[in-house]
């Protein structure tokens, strides 16, 4: 793979200077019509030690405006990322739309050295470029231009480099043993990073290698492949919007597709019947029986929760439902018997300007809790195949494409350690008329009531399907949907609580 990379090549000072007031002209001109689009860009330097990455990052902040670029090298992570699932510190540090991300030793970097080492079996390995593959995939779906560079040199370039680099009296810091052993190995880096190129080579995120031997020659190809990349990802954007989008024709796939549904075990009745007509909504249980049981269940959940604290186990919990189905009574409830040092809870409404300028699913990364703590979600990331699909504020190429998005990203959690629990809240369309009464007539709940929450009832049945849909698609082995009854609060309640106790014990043994 590395020997079709043009070799030798080299620009003498006079011809880089030449070439150089123009590009930098053009670079910061296409910088700012980066600023007014509606996407990042992302900027990923791979490949050999001494290269000239750190150099190309340097000179992108210096031949464009710095503060509307994010760079960003990562080393083995702190105790604070460890504590968190492996994306999460990447994830954080995503530009933007109109912004620019310049990463070095980003999340190629780690599954390369450890399995150079030996401390990455093969199909670990693998499960770690899909992953790569996914999360580049999401971006680039949500319009993020992605340029990838693999900056190469042959084993004895290397070497020459690094002398150099380790005379230099102010760079010599930027050469350490574990450089000189890497060169060692190096045979052994080329065949593993060809493996890591060829994965993860993708129409929307494609490698571009780079002889990284002459200074002048990898800077002028790499800055003029930049301007040339953004500008023809805008102009392609600005296209785009001028033509109808693709009709997308949703179906639910079959067990065993890439979309798959959860199987009917999952909840509890036949295959062909939708989710939410397997609740029993006619469950319930009396005063006394509630004032019994409601204490005992916050003690089970306060040992369990003191247990999951001191082995560092954080726990997600995702409470989703119909208006007034009593998501922040039941959430009340749970909290009552934690520290209030140890739990936040997350009121989900719709993205400020912020969070808009990134990712859907960027703000959920932000929220997740370090080991060890609680995360509550009153509403969650699931508003996009929902509210956003049902009120249009979503495409249906965004919603739909968003299980798929969705599954990735709680599989990472779950995979961390996490326990993730996700709740719906039933119930029925003349429950939830006599609620929004009573609220109506009640003045310290009055609040809660909207015009918003009567017009969502006109939209019962376009609701309704959303979330038997969610249900299916993103019910999974590792993250269940829980469908809990809620005509009666005492007995939903209590159902939640004993649900949470019942997974954290299984969770800690």
């Amino acid at each position: 793979m590395f020997d079709q990379i043009e070799r030798g090549q080299a620009v003498g000072k006079a011809e880089f200077d030449a070439a150089a007031s123009e590009l930098r002209t053009s670079l910061i001109l296409t910088q700012q019509e980066l600023r007014k689009a509606d996407c990042p860009v992302l900027i990923i330097f791979g490949g050999v030690d001494g290269a000239g990455k750190s150099e190309l990052a340097g000179l992108l902040n210096e031949w464009m405006d710095p503060r509307w670029i994010v760079t960003r090298a990562y080393g083995p992570r702190t105790r604070d990322e460890k504590s968190r699932p492996e994306f999460w510190r990447y994830w954080v540090d995503i530009p933007p739309r109109g912004q620019i991300g310049v990463y070095l030793s980003a999340w190629y970097s780690e599954p390369l050295v450890d399995r150079v080492y030996g401390r990455l079996k093969k199909r670990k390995f693998e499960r770690e470029l899909s992953r790569i593959g996914e999360f580049e995939r999401c971006l680039a779906d949500d319009g993020a231009l992605i340029l990838k560079f693999w900056m190469h040199l042959d084993k004895a370039q290397q070497k020459r480099r690094l002398r150099k680099l380790e005379k230099h009296p102010a760079r010599h810091w930027q050469v350490g043993k574990q450089d000189w052993r890497n060169w060692e190995n190096y045979g052994r880096f080329v065949e593993v990073a060809e493996r890591i190129i060829e994965r993860t080579d993708a129409p929307y995120a494609p490698w571009r290698l780079v002889d990284g031997g002459d200074a002048g020659y990898r800077s002028l190809a790499v800055l003029r492949t930049v301007r040339q990349a953004i500008g023809d990802h805008l102009a392609g954007r600005t296209s785009s919007r001028t033509r109808p989008p693709p009709a997308v024709q949703l179906t639910v796939a079959e067990n065993g597709g890439e979309d798959g549904p959860a199987t009917a075990e999952s909840h509890g009745g036949p295959a062909s019947r939708p989710p939410l007509a397997q609740v029993d909504l006619g469950a319930s249980v009396t005063k006394p029986l509630y004032a019994r049981k409601l204490p005992k269940l916050r003690r089970r959940l306060n040992e369990l929760y003191q247990r999951a604290k001191n082995q560092e186990m954080a726990t997600m919990l995702v409470f989703e439902g119909w208006d007034a189905a009593g998501k922040g009574g039941t959430i009340r409830r749970v909290t009552a018997a934690l520290d209030a040092r140890d739990y936040r809870i997350h009121p989900i409404a719709a993205p400020n300007d912020w969070e808009n300028a990134h990712h859907y699913l960027w703000r959920f990364w932000q929220r997740i809790p370090r080991d060890g703590k609680f995360a509550i979600f009153d509403r969650s990331w699931y508003g996009r195949v929902m509210v956003e699909r049902v009120e249009g504020f979503a495409s249906e190429p965004e919603w739909s494409r968003a299980f798929r998005e969705i599954r990735e990203f709680e599989d990472q959690i779950v995979e961390h350690g996490t326990l993730l629990m996700k709740f719906w809240l039933h119930i029925d369309a003349d429950e939830q008329a006599r609620r929004f009464r009573d609220r109506a007539e009640t003045p310290y709940k009055s609040w809660k009531l909207t015009d918003e929450d009567w017009r969502n009832r006109d939209r019962w049945r376009e609701y309704e399907a959303a979330v038997n849909e969610m249900v299916t698609r993103t019910s999974t082995a590792a993250a269940p949907w829980h469908l809990v009854p809620f005509n009666d609060k005492r007995h939903g309640r209590l159902e939640v609580l004993t649900r949470l106790c019942e997974a954290m014990e299984r969770k800690l043994g």
